[in-house]
């Protein structure tokens, strides 16, 4: 196959996230990525429920600790609780759709506005390390690639995001298992709510997977 039949190829995007998502070297490196928008999915909804944010910390193990004020109960905190692995899902769909309307240009400055937004939140040097690196990254996107190269960026990105969201959830269930500690995401929506914190990790897991329907169903049209 020739370099430009592959390139153009409408599997190679998938191909990419999936590789970023199942090799174990690049998953490493790739998972504080996903690290970070974590963290800023409870900061977004923390923040549109009302909360007060307060900070945001990301650490060398690839875990994270955002920390927000207000009310400890609540529609607004089991929001912010739910929002963390839901949120690479969510920036998945978000970028398959600005590919498919044409707007990679500006998906990709608005992701250098937020990361922007993100660096008066940081709370410790690895963090600000990672929201860099991720700013320098997206920035060289969107000012040196050509709009051919944008696409096939971008798209990989949301296919990368979109296997992500999935796997983190997996993931946390192995986590529960192991450390019973009681202080996964899951286990936080399980007091808040009442739930088992199981049924929260399925409920996280089915939503992730559905997340990734638009972008098969776009693919095999």
């Amino acid at each position: 196959m020739e370099l430009t039949t592959l390139l153009d190829s409408p599997w190679l995007p998938p191909a990419v996230g999936a590789a970023l998502v199942v090799v174990p070297t690049a998953w490493r490196y790739a998972r504080h990525a996903v690290t970070l928008v974590h963290e800023l999915g409870h900061a977004g909804v923390a923040v549109a429920t009302g909360r007060r944010l307060s900070g945001i910390s990301l650490h060398a193990d690839t875990s994270g600790l955002t920390v927000s004020r207000g009310k400890p109960r609540g529609p607004g905190m089991v929001a912010t609780a739910a929002a963390g692995y839901l949120a690479p899902s969510v920036v998945g769909l978000l970028l398959i759709t600005a590919v498919r309307l044409g707007w990679v240009t500006e998906a990709l400055w608005v992701a250098i506005g937020l990361l922007a937004v993100t660096l008066v939140f940081i709370r410790n040097l690895f963090g600000l390390v990672v929201v860099l690196a991720a700013g320098a990254a997206v920035g060289v996107t969107a000012s040196r690639a050509d709009a051919d190269l944008q696409v096939l960026l971008v798209a990989s990105a949301a296919w990368f995001w979109l296997l992500a969201g999935p796997r983190t959830v997996v993931e946390l269930w192995g986590h529960r298992r192991r450390s019973r500690t009681g202080t996964s995401d899951a286990d936080v929506l399980a007091r808040l709510t009442h739930v088992p914190a199981a049924v929260w990790n399925l409920v996280l897991l089915a939503l992730t997977f559905a997340a990734l329907w638009p972008a098969v169903d776009r693919l095999l049209d």
